[in-house]
This record gives C-alpha cells, structure tokens and sequence, in this order.
C-alpha cells in the first residue's frame, strides 16, 4: 500500500500522543508547537520539513527518513537517530534539547548543531567529519571511535573527548576547550 503524498500543510498544536500522524510521505510541511512526545514516526517520511518548538521526547523513529529537515527549538530527548532510514538523512538542529539521544554508528558529514544542549549523547561510532557544534553543551557526551575530523568545537562546552579513542585532525578547539581534550590525564592546568 503506497503512502499518501502530503504537501505544503501546517500542523499547529497538535497532540500527537493519543492520535497518530497519518502515515505519509510529508514535503514542505510544518510542525509547529505540535506534542510527539513517546508517540509512534516509525516509518515515516518527511522530505523539506520543519518541526519547530515541538516534543519527539522518546517518539520511535524506526526507518523513517528524514530529508532536509529543520530542528528547531524542539524537545528531542532520548531519540535513536540510528534506528532512521539512513539514506539520504540530512537535517540540523537549532536550539534543540538532545539530551541523552544517539547518533550511534551514522555517517553526518557537515552536521550542523547550534545551541543544543546535548547531556550524555552518545556519538559512538558517528563519523561527524566537518561537523559543527556551534553554542552546544555537551556536558557527558560520549565519543569513541568518532570521526571529528575538521569538526568546530570553538564555542562548544563542557566536552570530553579523548584524542586517542578518536579521529581529531585538523579539528577546531579554542585554548580553553584544549582542556576536554587533556581530561582524562589528570592534569592541574594554571594561568
């Protein structure tokens, strides 16, 4: 059974916890103030799509694509972005919660992060090769055997990365983000 095609609609305040989104192929569609929080997107697709200020707290995000899609001031914590369909995945997070989500294992050259808060984020695996992570904190995210190369860290805060359980070359820290990068060596680092 083929899904429907969904276009150019706007969802306003709508909760999604007790009554399922249709299943559909959505393009250029809005989200907005709309609750998915612990709610069934498993098999979806949304292609050009912006969610802003919305809860997917929890939602299962089992094979669905998503293509070009905007984060935007939106509650996201807990999500498995691994269990998405990986194929052409693109999208960016603007001032986001990401708490405690995974990235396990994808490939998001480019990704962009900006102001997310990401406690405990498991990148395992990732390869984020130019990826930004402008304004984010990243209190306990966990990076092993993550590709960061050319990454920009200048304005992110609050990481732990140790440079030899991951790729970093040519990646961008400021001074004082040097210290996430010494951690793990017990160093007292003065003026």
């Amino acid at each position: 059974m083929d899904k429907p095609f969904i276009t150019d609609q706007k969802y306003l305040s709508q909760d999604f916890t007790s009554s399922k989104l249709a299943k559909g192929e959505y393009e250029n569609c809005i989200f907005e103030g709309c609750n998915f929080s612990d709610s069934y997107l498993d098999n979806q697709n949304f292609m050009e799509c912006e969610f802003i200020d919305c809860n997917l707290s929890n939602a299962n995000i089992r094979h669905t694509t998503f293509k070009e899609v905007t984060f935007s001031h939106c509650k996201m914590m807990g999500l498995k972005f691994e269990d998405c369909n990986t194929f052409l995945i693109d999208f960016s997070f603007i001032n986001c919660n990401l708490d405690y989500s995974s990235f396990y294992g994808l490939t998001l050259p480019k990704q962009q992060f900006v102001s997310c808060k990401m406690i405990e984020t498991d990148f395992t695996e990732a390869n984020l090769k130019n990826a930004t992570f402008d304004d984010c904190d990243l209190q306990g995210a966990i990076f092993s055997r993550t590709n960061l190369e050319t990454a920009n860290f200048k304005t992110a805060f609050n990481f732990i990365i140790d440079p030899e359980k991951n790729t970093l070359k040519k990646a961008k820290f400021t001074k004082e983000g040097i210290i996430g990068l010494l951690k793990k060596y017990d160093l007292t680092i003065g003026p």
